[in-house]
């Protein structure tokens, strides 16, 4: 039986650049190699798409020199077709195939692209227009993912439990802050978080505790989005968090975590540095399971799943939610490509990392085979009968 041939796409022009190439090494190392020919396919944060097995080590990202010399440049073309990379041009040895134009032939493509042209949609769109199977959630639910102020519209349309916001546009902060300032003093009060509502990782992501505080807070997000997300801050409130795996109503969910933070909030550093700097969300310090009831955990299981349908994800994804003392639950974020692809969360569940990856692969595939059931053309005799009325009307062209 030949092997599957998975292209893993990671880097990009992103904020969460470095945390997608953890994600990505982590899976090619769990990937099994009995069953898949692992392609690496790095975006360097210019967007330049490069292949070569140097890039299975971390030491290679340390000089983009050593990019330039050992690698080669690809290209996937929007033509629908079996997956076909394009070697733009040949500057590595390490590739089984030589000279410019030639051609790999990937099976699915396993995007690892945390944030920005990557878990948003973008990258799903190519892979739409070249009819590629690829894994995790499609255009519509990595874009809405990635919009908190969209995400938020979804939940509270699917009756789930959301913290009430203020939506900023960079265009009104320009034109007059102190207007802005005084509206969210007015609507949202102290202390409030103020985001980005396109980020992830916590990046840009401030709390606000008066209105200097909250004035440098906007300066942060607007640089990041043209529109912020404002709200108030729960006190006392403790995350949870709970991952989903499946697509369609065929859903698993796994146990839940309580991340362990230092700050007010789960910052870039707690998530990716404090506890293994090449760990991912691994490395962050969590309690597993959550110290909270049996009856707590399902209810937060249960709205999981139901966030997870809201916007048709599929794959994994990891649903973040907020504990206040007097345990009420409200749903903040869920994210569609998770950091560490949430493989400490399965593997607590009793579902090894090499497994998680063959079950998203699966799925990419049956995903992949149901829309290829989908018409998307038409028989029409539109433009025939367009050209009839013109050449009855005298006109000999269009």
């Amino acid at each position: 039986m030949s092997k599957l041939r998975v292209g893993v796409i990671y880097g990009s022009r992103s904020v969460e650049h470095e945390v997608s190439i953890i994600t990505a090494l982590q899976a090619m190392d769990a990937l099994d190699s009995e069953r898949y020919e692992v392609i690496p396919i790095y975006i360097t944060k210019e967007g330049e798409w490069l292949t070569g097995a140097p890039l299975r080590k971390l030491e290679t990202y340390k000089s983009a020199s050593d990019l330039s010399r050992l690698l080669a440049r690809v290209s996937l073309s929007p033509v629908p077709s079996k997956g076909l990379l394009t070697v733009t041009e040949q500057r590595s040895r390490f590739l089984p195939i030589s000279g410019g134009g030639q051609r790999l032939v990937l099976d699915v493509a396993f995007p690892c692209v945390h944030g920005t042209f990557g878990e948003d949609g973008t990258l799903q769109g190519l892979f739409e227009l070249a009819n590629l199977p690829y894994v995790g959630s499609g255009v519509l639910a990595s874009s809405i993912g990635m919009d908190k102020v969209l995400m938020k519209a979804a939940f509270r349309s699917a009756g789930l439990p959301v913290i009430d916001c203020s939506v900023i546009r960079r265009s009104e902060w320009e034109r007059g802050s102190d207007e802005v300032v005084e509206r969210l003093e007015r609507d949202v009060g102290y202390p409030a978080f103020v985001k980005p509502a396109n980020l992830g990782s916590s990046v840009g992501i401030s709390r606000a505790i008066d209105r200097e505080t909250l004035r440098s807070a906007m300066e942060v997000a607007v640089h990041y989005d043209t529109r912020v997300l404002v709200e108030r801050a729960l006190e006392g409130a403790v995350d949870i968090n709970c991952s989903v795996l499946g697509h369609d109503s065929d859903l698993r969910v796994s146990v839940c975590e309580q991340p362990i933070t230092w700050e007010a909030f789960l910052s870039y550093e707690d998530k990716y540095i404090r506890g293994g700097k090449s760990q991912g969300m691994k490395g962050a310090s969590r309690r597993i399971p959550a110290p909270i009831s049996a009856e707590l955990t399902e209810s937060i299981q249960s709205m999981a799943r139901r966030a997870f349908q809201a916007i048709d994800a599929a794959g994994v994804a990891r649903v973040d939610f907020l504990l206040t003392p007097d345990e009420q639950v409200f749903v903040n974020e869920i994210n569609t490509l998770p950091g560490s692809l949430a493989f400490y969360l399965w593997e607590a569940t009793d579902l090894p990392f090499p497994r998680l990856l063959d079950r998203l692969i699966e799925i990419a595939l049956a995903r992949h085979a149901e829309r290829q059931k989908t018409s998307y053309t038409f028989a029409s005799s539109l433009l025939a009968k367009t050209l009839e009325s013109r050449g009855k009307a005298g006109r000999t062209s269009l």
